[in-house]
């Protein structure tokens, strides 16, 4: 397996298994990244084994999408290698991220990185940022993560949207948990939050988060970010969060009403045993795909 670019990386491990057309890195248009990183987890460890997971779950995943009546996997689906990531300090690793995501990025790949936790999003914010300038940052999550700081590092997974304002605005979905110090900074932050308390009032609510995104928008979805009735498999599970079909509804809009430049999908902690969550995640990907190339796959139903 050859790349365009230096990179230290493990045995690979391809996104859908054995796929009916496989593409070269330079053939394809979608790049997958897994990003197994588990420095800064306060709760529940084992994110660094979510992307090999992800993978796993997804070479048993069908390839058809019955709401778009498409199958996209020709657009090409190319999956590096695991990062092989260094230890010691944070910064190194975050920029090593950034590098990586860079030399994706800017070669007019659309990158889905697998988490590893969410303090991987700043330097994948920051290699969009640099390609797409005016990105504007969609969070799903059940938590703000707009600490300055936590345990001792500003790299921490709670202070990743912190991190991220530094180079794009944001969104904020599905909130549920914060800390005094987030409730304080973020009427100064440039950030909107639609609180999951009380933003399915407005039946609007998802037209109401489109609205606040820019033309070019990141999207980052922490896990946690669901109903844990779907998605117990993270490592601070918060009550309430999106349902499954809440979510393809803001996905849909999302990428249908504006253009989706990169994602990641971070904070599965997998639950030995337990499947579901890793297929989830997996199918989310698949879906946010056929969202983004649908309509070039689309074959008219038979009459």
């Amino acid at each position: 397996m050859s790349f365009p670019f230096e990179y230290d990386h493990g045995a690979p491990l391809a996104f859908g298994g054995a796929l009916p057309e496989t593409r070269s890195f330079n053939e394809s248009r979608v790049v997958i990244l897994p990003v197994p990183v588990d420095r800064t987890t306060s709760y529940v460890a084992g994110t660094r084994n979510g992307p090999r997971e992800i993978l796993q779950a997804s070479s048993h995943m069908e390839l058809w999408d019955e709401e778009l009546s498409a199958d996209v996997h020709p657009v090409g689906l190319f999956t590096l290698p695991e990062m092989e990531l260094p230890f010691g300090e944070l910064e190194p690793l975050m920029e090593e991220i950034r590098r990586v995501a860079s030399e994706v990025i800017s070669r007019d790949k659309f990158l889905v990185t697998l988490g590893g936790e969410h303090s991987i999003t700043p330097p994948l914010v920051a290699a969009a940022a640099a390609t797409y300038p005016g990105v504007h940052v969609l969070q799903i999550d059940a938590h703000a993560d707009l600490r300055d700081s936590y345990m001792g590092t500003p790299f921490n997974h709670a202070c990743a949207i912190r991190r991220s304002l530094e180079y794009a605005p944001a969104t904020q979905v599905g909130i549920r948990s914060m800390s005094t110090e987030e409730a304080v900074a973020a009427p100064g932050l440039n950030t909107r939050i639609f609180y999951d308390h009380s933003m399915r009032q407005d039946p609007r609510w998802i037209d109401r988060v489109v609205d606040t995104l820019a033309e070019q928008v990141y999207l980052t979805i922490d896990v946690d970010g669901m109903d844990p009735a779907i998605m117990p498999a993270t490592g601070t599970p918060e009550p309430g969060g999106l349902s499954w079909y809440e979510m393809l509804a803001l996905l849909r809009a999302t990428f249908s009403k504006r253009n989706v430049v990169a994602c990641d999908v971070v904070e599965l902690s997998p639950i030995p045993g337990l499947m579901a969550p890793n297929f989830l995640c997996a199918k989310l990907v698949y879906k946010m795909l056929a969202y983004k190339y649908g309509a070039e796959f689309t074959t008219p139903p038979r009459r």
